[in-house]
Formats: structure tokens, sequence, C-alpha cells
């Protein structure tokens, strides 16, 4: 049921969200900042993430059984060459990509569509993103359902792989939480040193103004619930709702830094549960595909999960080990979620410092109209 949600999920979010971007042209020096921070902070989640899966090897234990030979005939990721991913990124068909789910192919024709669809003006231009917006709608309302039916089958996978391999199965998943909220906090004193560098002092007061809306999203694992809270707490900070209301929920649905790293913990947790070897040079090109796939999927509930199914067929790692990580995902869904509040929070404020000191005084209505609802809105989504 997952794997049949991710085609649809992938085209229409991407498209309206680039669609909706039209404005980043509009305020330019804003939007460059903002990107460049984005795509720097995905970059160093991700890398951070490799770095102590790697060392840590929390699935080097596990030594459960490949699915079947049916479904393992592929398995050899010595032949997933840099090469060979580059050749295959680009779709024949989108038909094609979309009945095969080859969500990198997907991705390729959504940023053309995108691009295109954010070009044209007028009433076509209005009409077909109402409808696109209207798809990525429904299904978030899909996907909702699909994961109501969830605990079914982590119940039983959980209970297969408990039977099979005993109890000691429990230590390896509680290592594995552990090791990733370390890798949280190492993420959050990395945020808060380059935020220092911008900010200063500051940096702290803003740790102490975003406490309530990143316990509100640790606690209910959803980003929009703690989005109000946050827009007033960087509004006493002192940014304009000009740059808030812009920077916030484009950071949203491109700036995940706490569901960056959780996808690269994931996905080699199940390739080592596996005992499957990937070299360097694939991990590589595994943080190059989570650096893209993981923007085509801001506002849809437990998104982290979607991509790391997607995600794993492209290195021919069993689909199985979904389930693995399943049961326990709350437990990283909580702490991706206020990870991601911190992380945006950062950005929203150094970027309005940046601005700060380039801009005149009464130059602030010469950019974005202030006070006005942002463009992209916030993602309707946990994390």
């Amino acid at each position: 049921m997952i794997k049949m949600i991710i085609a649809p999920l992938v085209f229409a979010t991407l498209v309206t969200g680039l669609a909706s971007m039209s404005d980043a042209s509009a305020v330019g020096r804003i939007g460059m900042r903002a990107m460049i921070w984005f795509i720097a902070a995905s970059a160093i989640s991700l890398l951070l993430g490799l770095a102590l899966v790697n060392l840590f090897q929390p699935g080097a234990h596990l030594n459960m059984a490949l699915p079947d030979a049916g479904a393992t005939s592929g398995l050899k990721t010595g032949d997933f060459t840099l090469k060979a991913f580059i050749a295959h990124v680009f779709p024949r068909s989108i038909a094609e990509a979309m009945a095969t789910n080859e969500i990198l192919q997907i991705l390729v024709f959504s940023l053309f569509f995108g691009a295109a669809l954010s070009f044209i003006r007028g009433k076509s231009h209005d009409t077909l993103y109402n409808m696109i917006d209207e798809l990525a709608k429904i299904m978030f309302r899909v996907t909702d359902y699909v994961m109501r039916f969830a605990p079914l089958g982590v119940f039983a996978a959980m209970a297969a792989a408990i039977t099979t391999e005993g109890l000691g199965v429990l230590v390896s998943y509680g290592k594995l939480i552990g090791e990733f909220y370390l890798g949280l906090a190492l993420l959050w004193a990395v945020l808060f040193s380059v935020g220092y560098l911008f900010l200063g002092k500051s940096a702290i007061r803003l740790g102490g103004l975003i406490k309530e809306p990143t316990l509100l999203a640790f606690s209910t694992a959803s980003s929009e619930s703690a989005y109000p809270k946050t827009i007033e707490a960087l509004t006493r900070f002192g940014v304009p709702k000009r740059i808030s209301g812009f920077v916030l929920p484009l950071g949203y649905s491109f700036n995940l830094d706490g569901s960056m790293m959780y996808q690269s913990f994931a996905v080699l947790f199940i390739a080592q549960a596996y005992n499957i070897e990937m070299s360097f040079t694939q991990q590589l090109t595994l943080l190059l595909v989570l650096m893209v796939t993981s923007k085509g999927m801001a506002g849809v509930a437990r998104a982290s999960l979607v991509v790391v199914a997607a995600t794993l067929p492209m290195f021919h790692l069993p689909e199985a080990g979904l389930l693995l990580i399943m049961g326990i995902d709350q437990f990283f869904d909580m702490g991706r979620t206020a990870t991601n509040v911190v992380g945006n929070s950062l950005a929203t404020a150094v970027i309005s410092k940046l601005e700060g000191k380039q801009e005149a005084p009464g130059a602030q209505a010469a950019s974005i109209a202030p006070d006005e609802p942002p463009a992209v809105q916030p993602a309707s989504q946990r994390a």
C-alpha cells in the first residue's frame, strides 16, 4: 500500500512546490540565501547520519535472512555504479516510470513539469495548478488511510522477527534509537554553532524562545502543529513577518534536517541487517539520491518512511526491511520533527539577520509584501 502512493505523491507535491515558488524569484536574494542554507544543512545532516551509522553499525548483528530468492535475484550492489545511475535517471516515458515506481525518473519529469508550469501565466496556469494541488491534498488523505493499516503489518513483522531472532533483536532496536538521538544532539550542536557565527549570543536567546514549539513538535510529531508557535517565537526574536512568512514555510518543504539524518540511518541499518555491503561510492550515490527524493516528499504524513520505501529498490535492498523500522518509527518521528523545527527556526533567523545588514531603513516593503500570507503554505505533515 505504501508503494502504491509513491508516484502520485511525488508528482503532486513536487510540481505544486515548484509552481508556487514563483515568488522566490521576486524576492531573489532571500530565496537564494535560503536555498543555499537548506542544501548545506541537508548535506551536513546526511553526512553526519552516514558517518554515525557506519561507526556504530547498529544493524550488523541482526543477521536477518533475505526474504526469498526471487525477491533478491538482482541483489548485486556492486553492479550499481554512478554511471548506470545517471543513465537511468531520465525516463523514456512518464507512464512507464509511474507504472514501475521509478522514483527518480518521476522526479525528473516533475521538475521539468513544475518549472514549465511556474513559467506560464493566466487562467491555464491557475486551473492546472489548482487541479494538481487538489490531487496532492487527496493523496495526503490516502496516505493517512494507508498508515492506519500499518500497525497490522508492523505487529506481524515484529512478532516474526522476535520469534526467529529472539528477544535480543530488541537490544539492537534500542541501540539504533539511542545512536539516532546522539546524532540529532550532534546535529543540534552543529546548527547552533553555525547560528552563533551569524547571530552571536542571540542564538542562545532564540533557543529559549523556540523551546515551546520544539517541545510541541516533539510531543505531537507534527511540524504543522508547531508552525503558529514558531512564527510567534520568531516574531518575538525580531524577525519581520515578511521574512518568516516566506522562509519558514519554504524550509518546511526543503529543509528537513532531522528527516534527512533519519533516512540515511534507516537505509544503511536495513542494509546492515541483511548483511549487504554498500561501498563508499554507493553510499555517496545514496546521499545524492536522498538529497533529491526528500525534496519531493514534503507535506506527507510519515514522509520519511515513504522516502525510504522509494529508495530501497534503487539499491536492490529488500523492501521487507521497511518493516524492521516501522514498529519504532514513532520514536524517530518525534526527534526528527523537533529537529526540523529547530533547523528551520535558525535558518529563518540567520537569513533575517543577513537581510538586516543590507536593507536600508524603510526598505522592508521593497521585496516581499509585508505580512502577506506565504505563497508556499506550511506543510500539513508529520515530518
